[in-house]
């Protein structure tokens, strides 16, 4: 789908390859080109100097709407880095006893790649951090340590400076290296697929195969990626993604399980950085996993919400008074959950004071809840402030929430799908308020109703889109209203 343009200071090393290889001369004056395929530019000029041509060919490659490594952003990063002594790369090492005797002699990583196979780890670690094809490393050995778990390897640990190298600087050997690699990176990142039309943009659908509930089945994402292509977008549906390959993208969808200590919040943050529209974004992240900023915003902002507090405690005085406050049974929630794992009932004080010691033992604060029974839960799907589909979850036989975790088994309850003109009114404006205290993503707005009061329980980013349940009524139009807004957001950044 791609033409790749290798831009540097000097043509003549490289010959008669088959790489399309130009100076930064020949881009500046013969693109963009009228209706040109998409472009990817591997930049190899010297960027080492501010606003030289190398800095230029980057800037230039943004601007065109050109795919480039390294960006902009990289370039001044790793002069940052240069200028910070501080900013520098850990690394922990496994290696053969007779093997330990590491040098502090500078390690050349070529797209990622290393002679030295004892730092392949931190190579692909330093190229992620800082995408740029020639990297120095000089490592410096902090500690040597038999390793606990492995006879003859001792564990070894230390930091890593980091500089960006110019390919005219590098030496003759090192430059046929690095046109090997230059040649082999091309071939694993940019992608060649045939595509039935042409496409705008191009999207990576991050998804988790090992998930045993993730937010999305095989069957909606298919109807996803059908969407994308109706939008406008070549879809990707990729299990493992870096930062570094991520960059290739106009648009990030993560369809896995978010978390914020986690790799789908640091790969939201890397699209943010790098301009690429993503759902979820790291805002809607941190408000949605975390129920103490959620109890919190739904109390400022007076969205209907249940009774709710904060314990840190779980002595008997603390037991007492939210008995006493709240009566039982009682709902007790860790702060970071989902699909009902880490939310438990107490029917008793002795109940609610051991959960409550099990709970602070993994978190500082457990949020406790009334409790408010029903026979099923509201779901409505928020996405840019806009209610798109309604769900009514049923609890599962015998159990009172709509998930039930026992062991290795998972079950839920039936469900309900209905447009959303159907669902009562105090409904609707509950789930739009409480999804405007996050933000604008793509949320599910939990609700609890009993008779005409409404409590919202929670807003889920990233929330379960499965074929055959939140489809149901709209079909395939639901996943081109998702990938519409995805469409919607790069034409208003003009991308």
């Amino acid at each position: 789908m791609h033409n790749t343009l290798i831009v540097t200071d000097d043509v003549t090393p490289f010959g008669n390859t088959a790489l399309t290889v130009l100076t930064f001369q020949d881009y500046l004056a013969e693109f963009p080109k009228l209706n040109e395929p998409k472009i990817r530019v591997i930049n190899i000029c010297d960027t080492t100097r501010y606003l030289s041509e190398g800095y230029y060919c980057s800037l230039l490659a943004q601007a065109r709407n050109h795919s480039v490594l390294p960006s902009v952003n990289t370039i001044n990063d790793l002069r940052m880095a240069e200028e910070n002594s501080i900013d520098r790369i850990v690394f922990s090492l496994s290696v053969q006893q007779d093997a330990a005797e590491i040098t502090h002699d500078p390690l050349f990583v070529l797209f990622g790649e290393v002679e030295d196979q004892r730092f392949k780890r931190l190579a692909r670690q330093a190229f992620e951090k800082y995408p740029y094809p020639a990297l120095v490393l000089t490592p410096t050995v902090t500690d040597i340590k038999v390793s606990p778990k492995a006879t003859g390897k001792v564990q070894i640990e230390g930091f890593a400076s980091v500089q960006a190298k110019a390919f005219k600087d590098l030496s003759i050997t090192q430059q046929t290296r690095f046109i090997t690699q230059l040649k082999a990176h091309t071939q694993i990142q940019w992608r060649t697929g045939k595509t039935s039309k042409r496409t705008r943009w191009d999207m990576a659908i991050l998804v988790n195969p090992e998930e045993t509930t993730p937010p999305s089945d095989e069957r909606a994402i298919k109807n996803f990626v059908k969407a994308a292509e109706k939008a406008g977008f070549h879809a990707d549906v990729v299990s493992r993604l870096s930062q570094e390959e991520l960059g290739h993208y106009d648009a990030l969808f993560i369809r896995e399980t978010t978390a914020i200590d986690h790799h789908t919040y640091r790969l939201a943050r890397a699209a943010e950085r790098e301009g690429i529209v993503v759902m979820d974004d790291t805002q809607s992240i941190l408000r949605c996993c975390n129920k103490v900023y959620l109890q919190d915003a739904f109390a400022y902002q007076k969205v209907p919400a249940p009774k709710a507090t904060f314990v840190a405690s779980a002595n008997d005085d603390v037991c007492d008074e939210l008995i006493a406050d709240f009566g039982l049974p009682l709902v007790l929630k860790l702060p970071e959950s989902s699909f009902s794992r880490g939310v438990h009932k107490a029917e008793t004080k002795d109940a609610l004071k051991t959960r409550l010691k099990q709970m602070l033992a993994e978190s500082a604060l457990v949020l406790v809840q009334e409790y408010i029974f029903t026979e099923f839960d509201w779901r409505i799907g928020v996405l840019g402030g806009k209610p798109i589909y309604a769900c009514q979850y049923f609890m599962v036989r015998n159990h009172w929430q709509i998930y039930n975790h026992h062991g290795d088994r998972f079950s839920s309850g039936g469900f309900t799908t209905m447009p959303t003109f159907e669902v009562p009114k105090p409904v609707l404006q509950a789930a739009i308020k409480a999804a405007k205290a996050v933000g604008d993503g793509l949320y599910g707005v939990d609700i609890k109703q009993v008779g005409n009061a409404v409590y919202v329980i929670e807003v889920n980013d990233n929330p379960s889109i499965d074929a055959g349940v939140e489809d149901k009524y709209l079909g395939k139009a639901l996943y081109e209203l998702i990938m519409q807004e995805f469409a919607n957001r790069l034409e208003q950044r003009g991308r």
